[in-house]
């Protein structure tokens, strides 16, 4: 084929009636990212010339989440075949080849994409090629009918499709990639003569069938072209995307002891030589460098831990936190918005935010920075080498030094100088005799 560029057209103007929800069905997020942009980002590995997004029911949300496409609206909706039709105008002339793609069918395989454009592009020259699989149980999927040469002849629905047609375990996921110079032609030859009353993309084989074209079929997994109309499809989804990822951290050197309590996020980056302990949930933006152990029912979310670190068990790091070489993150601890450098311990029952911790500072149990006055945070700052007591509460803005001590149970309001001890207890007094008095009266 000489003209070699990619158009893209989504569907997403369906209602999602089942999903129950406010949200627009496409933006309900696999793996912390919005199913339609899941498949933006694959759809994006093509460089697509175009890329026009059909919407209808609140287009608005849509218009707000998506940036650099186009969008065709489809009003009223009348089928999938009346929803292509819509981004005719986006389509003028236009004459690479189109992929028409789904946006609530977020798993699909970039390379799968890539096989379709390279099947329309091959010496058979087909005018449209279409998507298929092999589920598990065919159920009511629309069947593909090939001829003994391969060709696709029709896509006959479950509903009137004869009993040998409904024996035909090849289905069709709706996926199609069609030449751009045909494609409004053969839409412009679609009827609306059935029940619905709708327009079905799928009559565009027979037309073009009639027109002396070729259609062929690729054939994808079950799991890429699953398509998400209900909660229970995206949970579905969700387990597919988990298994993708787990199986990828695993492939590039990482351990997962209980790889199925592990959660990962769409953009998780996992080093080489991690151990990831059963029940660890990773939100956006987290990178684990190499080397680095992840204790047990830890909760990460835009962080980074870098190599050789120790976290956890029951850890949760929050948006800024950032993890030094080497430093350890104990149970219980919480860190938010701040630099723990290199070898620096938080080791237990703590909570650091707004903080910068020092290169090998220890940090003891119970401490806490008070960052918060009720309307604004404030930062502190705790020197390389310096020694926390336990139970301390740190009040920001504040400064301790290099090497500085501070005894446990002391709440520090003002700065603290290299190598010091500050210590803001009150002393401590013995009353010789006074418990057994207490009791022996308690008694009486």
């Amino acid at each position: 084929m000489n003209n070699l560029s990619v158009g893209v057209i989504v569907l997403a103007a369906g209602k999602g009636t089942r999903m129950k929800s406010n949200l627009h069905k496409v933006l309900h997020p696999v793996g912390g990212h919005a199913m339609i942009k899941h498949l933006l980002d694959t759809v994006s590995t093509l460089s697509p010339e175009r890329s026009t997004i059909v919407v209808g029911a609140d287009k608005a949300q849509l218009e707000a989440a998506l940036t650099g496409v186009d969008f065709a609206v489809q009003e009223p909706q009348l089928g999938t075949g009346h929803a292509v039709m819509a981004a005719k105008e986006s389509f003028a002339g236009f004459a690479g080849d189109v992929l028409i793609l789904y946006g609530d069918v977020p798993l699909i395989r970039g390379s799968t994409l890539q096989a379709m454009l390279d099947a329309r592009r091959s010496k058979a020259a087909p005018a449209a090629v279409v998507l298929g699989f092999t589920p598990s149980d065919p159920a009511a999927y629309g069947r593909l009918v090939k001829s003994d040469e391969g060709i696709l002849n029709r896509i006959v629905e479950f509903k009137d499709a004869s009993a040998d047609e409904r024996r035909i375990t090849l289905c069709n996921s709706g996926v199609m990639c069609v030449d751009g110079a045909k494609l409004f032609n053969f839409l412009e030859k679609l009827n609306a003569d059935n029940a619905a009353g709708e327009y079905y993309l799928t009559d565009l084989v027979e037309i073009a069938n009639k027109a002396g074209e070729r259609v062929l079929v690729v054939e994808a997994s079950e799991t890429e072209v699953c398509g998400v109309n209900s909660r229970s499809d995206l949970a579905y989804a969700e387990s597919i995307f988990q298994d993708r990822m787990r199986e990828q951290a695993m492939a590039a050197g990482a351990t997962l002891i209980d790889p199925t309590s592990v959660y990962f996020s769409h953009d998780t980056v996992v080093g080489r030589d991690v151990l990831i302990e059963p029940n660890v949930v990773f939100g956006t933006g987290v990178v684990i460098e190499d080397g680095v152990t992840v204790k047990a029912f830890s909760h990460f979310e835009g962080a980074k831990i870098s190599s050789g670190a120790v976290v956890g068990p029951y850890a949760r790091l929050r948006p800024g936190a950032n993890i030094g070489v080497g430093a350890k993150i104990g149970n219980f601890v919480e860190i938010k918005k701040s630099d723990i450098e290199a070898g620096a311990k938080v080791s237990h029952l703590s909570y650091i935010g707004d903080n910068r911790v020092g290169e090998n500072a220890n940090i003891g149990a119970g401490t806490i920075t008070c960052n918060y006055d009720g309307y604004n945070k404030f930062k502190t700052e705790i020197g390389a080498g310096a020694f926390i007591g336990s139970n301390t509460a740190l009040v920001a803005p504040v400064t301790i030094g290099d090497g500085a001590i501070i005894g446990a149970g002391s709440v520090i309001t003002n700065d603290v100088i290299g190598d010091s001890l500050a210590v803001t207890r009150a002393q401590q007094k013995v009353i010789e005799g006074w418990a057994a008095k207490f009791r022996a009266k308690k008694i009486k």
